[in-house]
């Protein structure tokens, strides 16, 4: 159960995944909750059963970012937009691979915070959830996604530091490979998409929304700084004793 100080949710990539699984256990709760995505085709659905209110925006566009976000008071902002695109490594990936996946990745939630934190600051509550990965914890075979996954982890530090005193949260959540669009999103190849999801079995996406709901319920003078969720089958940062046919890519 969300700590009952908070009123309002916000949940980027949320039509779909983990962001989307997110937004169904959210409106269980009693808070008003926006759902952020620039597919919006499958929030239209559920909101025919259930109340919420639904952003159309692409992450992608820094202006529109502010200029719709910036009226918005929350209380909590779940971060969890991502794309894969790249996760073959730099040495494979395009041009528009590096560009786009860095914008969403981690511009986006630069601008998020810059757009969503001050006012939780001058109300003096608010808590916010960035969607690290194992990959941003432990070297991957995927410099453009690990790094920006990296980045994500030092952002959830420093912006703890940066926040001390105003009694505003931060919270990461980093989940290994997990049963998601994310494969087919990444990979241009079905037949890569394919073996990416499997080797081994993957987390579901409730196990993800699971760490989120459980930072999100501690008292106001506990702070759940990191999350690490890894399937009980992947072992990040050292070769396995029954080693996986694949890489391992979160």
């Amino acid at each position: 159960m969300i700590n009952k100080i908070y009123k309002s949710v916000l949940i980027t990539g949320a039509a779909d995944g983990i962001g989307l699984e997110t937004l169904k256990r959210v409106l269980k709760e009693k808070v008003d909750v926006y759902a952020l995505d620039k597919n919006i085709a499958k929030l239209k659905r559920l909101q025919k059963k259930f109340k919420f209110k639904i952003i159309e925006l692409d992450l992608t566009n820094t202006d529109k970012i502010y200029e719709i976000l910036s009226k918005l008071k929350v209380d909590i902002l779940i971060a969890n937009a991502g794309i894969g695109r790249g996760a073959e490594g730099i040495l494979k990936a395009s041009r528009n691979d590096i560009e786009i996946s860095t914008k969403i990745n981690l511009e986006s939630y630069l601008h998020l915070l810059k757009t969503i934190v001050p006012g939780m600051i001058k109300r003096r509550k608010g808590h916010v959830v960035l969607m690290g990965s194992l990959a941003g914890l432990y070297p991957q075979m995927s410099t453009i996604y690990g790094g920006q996954k990296g980045a994500i982890h030092r952002i959830a530090q420093s912006l703890r530091i940066e926040l001390s005193g105003s009694r505003v949260k931060v919270s990461e959540i980093c989940p290994g490979r997990t049963k998601t669009n994310f494969g087919n999103v990444a990979f241009d190849d079905k037949v890569k998409a394919k073996k990416f999801m499997s080797g081994f079995t993957l987390l579901e996406p409730r196990d993800i929304v699971d760490g989120i709901m459980f930072a999100l319920s501690t008292r106001w003078r506990s702070n759940i700084s990191t999350i690490e969720i890894s399937g009980t089958e992947q072992s990040p940062g050292g070769v396995p004793i029954y080693p996986v046919k694949d890489p391992i890519l979160t």
